[in-house]
């Protein structure tokens, strides 16, 4: 058996290491995407929310995906104009206004609690007395976001106006958030808060308050969830791994982690026609067809 002297050994371990050093470092870094998601809980919370999930489609699709939202609703909305997102969890509003001038075709929905429908709701405190919509009549509202907020602001200024309540028969204000609004509300700041009803569960609340003290004056009809879209433009492959990963979250106990950290409990198929019904009463209440 012939032996190999060290010296040449080591030589060809050098040039072994150099070749995969140039075919490494000439490979194209992958770019990455970019997972926008809407100030639902402010801008710390939603992070917190959410980092596990970027984390996760960042090693699965081995692919970096950054995780961005913003300090409020109006920002947010900014950069999705300008196709700053390639991934995006927004409100049903904001879904269907991206679906028809930029492009974002949804591919998931929330569960929440088990639930792939979400209602807005108007909520009070139980002593203030008021038990029915028309009693909001010269009161103090705030709404959770702003005029674009799904839930928060147009369902349930719908069920104002479904109450023969127009604009100026109330005192109408925004909060930065939901949560925010419902803190109004149970610290008798406002009158009433408009909402997403499953805010009321959302631990950033009943850590700080006891809910038991507060009542749904009214909900709004049980809706498509919140949903996630991705650009039209990303590669059809891209964009079916992206819904199959999100789709299939609760089939591992990695993916219910991630979910847990986001609290969901499942994110289910959606279609374009889910959010129908949400383009008719956004159309009755802002005067806009989407």
């Amino acid at each position: 058996m012939q032996r190999i002297h060290p010296a040449r050994l080591i030589r060809r371990a050098v040039l072994v290491a150099g070749l995969l050093f140039v075919v490494l470092s000439s490979a194209p870094a992958r770019e990455a995407l970019v997972m926008g998601v809407f100030p639902r809980y402010g801008l710390r919370g939603t992070v917190e929310h959410f980092t596990p999930l970027a984390d996760y489609l960042s090693r699965r699709l081995e692919q970096p995906v950054e995780l961005r939202s913003a300090p409020n609703f109006v920002l947010f909305q900014q950069e999705l104009e300008r196709g700053a997102y390639d991934i995006l969890h927004v409100n049903q509003y904001h879904y269907v206004r991206a679906h028809q001038r930029l492009g974002y075709e949804v591919i998931a929905m929330n569960e929440e609690g088990g639930r792939a429908t979400i209602a807005g709701a108007l909520v009070v405190r139980r002593d203030s007395g008021i038990t029915s919509v028309s009693q909001l009549r010269g009161r103090r509202i705030v709404f959770g976001g702003g005029v674009r907020a799904m839930q928060s602001y147009i369902i349930t200024t719908w069920l104002l106006r479904e109450a023969g309540l127009g604009e100026g028969d109330y005192v109408q204000e925004f909060a930065r958030s939901p949560v925010n609004a419902i803190f109004a509300a149970y610290f008798g700041q406002a009158d009433a808060a408009g909402v997403g009803e499953p805010n009321l569960q959302k631990r950033i609340v009943t850590r700080r308050i006891d809910t038991a003290e507060l009542r749904v004056l009214a909900r709004g009809p049980a809706l498509a969830h919140l949903p996630w879209a991705v650009r039209r433009d990303l590669p059809a492959a891209l964009r079916r791994r992206i819904r199959t990963l999100l789709v299939n979250l609760q089939e591992t106990a990695q993916g219910r982690a991630v979910l847990e950290a986001a609290e969901l409990t499942a994110l289910r198929p959606a279609t374009d026609a889910d959010y129908d019904p949400h383009r008719r009463i956004i159309a009755q209440v802002l005067g806009v067809a989407y």
